[in-house]
């Protein structure tokens, strides 16, 4: 996609750590989605989003995965849905990318650990910001787990020790799409 070369020379550590995972998440939301075939999902949105949904990680600094930015990580989201919102796109890919941090964050939480975010609510409404937020949790980018695919108890043990509202939203969607 022409909108991620914009941002991530193609060749870089970043292009290529950003466009290797998000292939992953791709193909996984792809594979949860052609599971819901009755559904008639759209599958081009939900891999153009897909592969979109970290467009904002440069903005952070994350040194791990080459991010040299000044945000604290887990701003990418919202950082990204801006980056996408001014590139034009159709609003529903931004949402996709502020949507998919953590299993979705609530307003409650912004403002119970006082994050460095909009507040507002921030958790995926749509089947397809569903899917692609639960593909997102099975792939990491840091280099030590990148060709690892973690399994369903891993990410509940993960997402429970960060918030247990991420845990049981995830552990709905896994039993949804029958992971």
């Amino acid at each position: 996609m022409q909108v991620i070369g914009k941002f991530y020379p193609p060749g870089s550590e970043t292009h290529t750590i950003l466009v290797n995972h998000s292939r992953q998440v791709a193909k996984k939301s792809l594979e949860i989605a052609r599971n819901l075939a009755h559904l008639n999902l759209d599958l081009e949105f939900i891999e153009q989003a897909a592969m979109l949904h970290d467009i904002g990680i440069f903005l952070t600094a994350s040194p791990a995965i080459g991010c040299t930015g000044d945000a604290p990580y887990i701003c990418h989201g919202y950082l990204g849905r801006k980056l996408l919102d001014k590139e034009g796109l159709d609003p529903t890919y931004g949402l996709v990318a502020e949507r998919h941090t953590g299993a979705g964050i609530c307003l409650d939480t912004v403002i119970r650990h006082n994050l460095p975010l909009p507040r507002r609510n921030m958790v995926p409404k749509t089947l397809e910001e569903k899917i692609i937020c639960c593909a997102d949790k099975f792939f990491s980018k840091t280099p030590e787990n990148r060709q690892k695919k973690r399994t369903v108890p891993d990410i509940l043990e993960e997402l429970t020790a960060i918030d247990p509202a991420h845990a049981g939203r995830f552990a709905q969607w896994a039993a949804a799409f029958k992971l």
